[in-house]
């Protein structure tokens, strides 16, 4: 019996979780059909890809390198030290776009699903208010 009620009560909490964002109308709603609609249509959201995020410190500091570099060449100095400087930065620049993009991503993502579980609700009939 515990089984049964802690089974009942993850499934109840992972589809209150994984929809929190979704506000629905239930008067006149069965809420047997809500729960069952409410899961199918969060676990379809869960088909939604997040994208890769491109470049990071190693393409940050290679890029930092290349401008530091170039930018010590035309200013007369040999370019090593801005070269180093560049890695520098651009080892934190690329850090920061990262989780910045990475972020963005995650953001992005999150919307989807939402917009996925709010039109499969839509289409199964319900009234979604948000």
């Amino acid at each position: 019996m515990k089984k049964v009620l802690l089974t009942a009560g993850l499934f109840l909490f992972h589809t209150a979780a994984s929809a929190s964002n979704v506000i629905i109308d239930k008067s006149s709603v069965d809420e047997k059909d809500y729960i069952f609609d409410m899961h199918q249509c969060t676990e379809l959201s869960q088909q939604a890809q997040k994208k890769k995020t491109e470049g990071g410190l190693v393409s940050g500091a290679a890029k930092g390198a290349a401008l530091g570099a170039a930018a010590g060449a035309i200013s007369g100095g040999s370019g090593t030290d801005g070269a180093k400087t560049g890695a520098a930065v651009g080892v934190v620049g690329g850090a920061l776009g990262r989780n910045r993009s990475k972020r963005q991503n995650e953001t992005s993502h999150e919307a989807e699903k939402q917009m996925v579980v709010k039109n499969c609700m839509i289409n199964r009939g319900y009234t979604v208010l948000n």
